[in-house]
């Protein structure tokens, strides 16, 4: 049975490029490529099946997770993998398989972990390269701005895409990521929050600079793939999403906040119009 998507107000997203101008985004897509040629990033998303938000249908793709690998390490990798951490001392050996790593966690892997990782124990990444303009250190704060901003390296190398996402309708901004997918490589669908566990939808625009970029929406195995094919756009996380595999580099960004009331208010009335019935002839 295909399951239905969850969406925002009836429609599977919302197309914020009707209310957003996006005509910078060629200038954008030039600054954001070439800065992330100079910036150190890092991997993310090797732990998503361990934290157990992978599609159920997903979970046997042959792709290896993180927290597994680790798991299944003998001592002497256990060792190697630990002592390429920041703070190895800092680690029980002999509590091992009660330490966890990653994402969300108190031990993020390092860049050297990351690359054994993938090198010796074939862990995937599906994001190689990902970059925090603004850092969030929580899941559960990404919504608020409090004493956060943006690094003096992203104002710096990125100037025009900050400048671009502080004159999004924020009331305040608690995170911002670029999410880059490299050659033949996918995100796996997966979704950051459980139906019913939040009251609302997790407030947040989505905005690619450069098309092609198939990001998805699909909440049962046999349903077809919708692809988001807008520039900018707010979906709801309670949805399995991911992105399908492509042989060149894609990115975009996510920024989490709180939008301003007046946003939202528009937003739906534009929503119960698209939905109102045609008037009978």
């Amino acid at each position: 049975m295909t399951a239905r998507l969850w969406g925002i107000w009836g429609d599977p997203y919302v197309d914020l490029s009707e209310v957003i101008d996006t005509s910078c985004f060629g200038e954008l897509d030039r600054e954001i490529t070439l800065g992330l040629a100079g910036v150190e990033t890092e991997g993310t998303g090797a732990t998503l099946k361990w934290m157990g938000v992978v599609a159920p249908w997903m979970m046997d793709d042959g792709h290896r997770d993180a927290m597994e690998a680790i798991r299944a390490m003998s001592d002497a990798d256990f060792e190697d993998f630990v002592g390429l951490g920041d703070d190895p001392a800092s680690v029980d050996r002999a509590r091992r398989h009660e330490v966890t790593f990653g994402d969300e966690t108190d031990r993020t892997f390092t860049r050297a972990q990351q690359r054994l990782l993938t090198l010796r124990h074939g862990v995937y990444f599906p994001w190689k390269c990902c970059y925090h303009l603004l850092s969030n250190d929580r899941w559960d704060d990404k919504h608020s701005g409090a004493g956060k901003g943006f690094s003096d390296e992203a104002r710096e190398v990125f100037p025009r895409t900050v400048d671009f996402v502080r004159s999004l309708p924020f009331t305040e901004v608690g995170r911002c990521v670029l999410f880059g997918v490299e050659a033949h490589d996918h995100a796996p669908l997966h979704r950051d929050t459980e139906p019913g566990q939040a009251l609302g939808v997790a407030q947040s625009i989505n905005f690619a600079p450069r098309p092609g970029k198939r990001f998805y929406l699909q909440n049962s195995a046999d349903a077809e793939p919708m692809v988001v094919d807008r520039p900018i756009y707010w979906f709801n996380d309670m949805d399995y999403h991911g992105v399908l595999a492509d042989p060149f580099f894609r990115y975009s960004l996510r920024v989490d906040g709180a939008f301003a009331p007046s946003f939202v208010r528009d937003l739906e009335r534009r929503a119960r119009l698209r939905a109102r019935p045609a008037p009978a002839r």
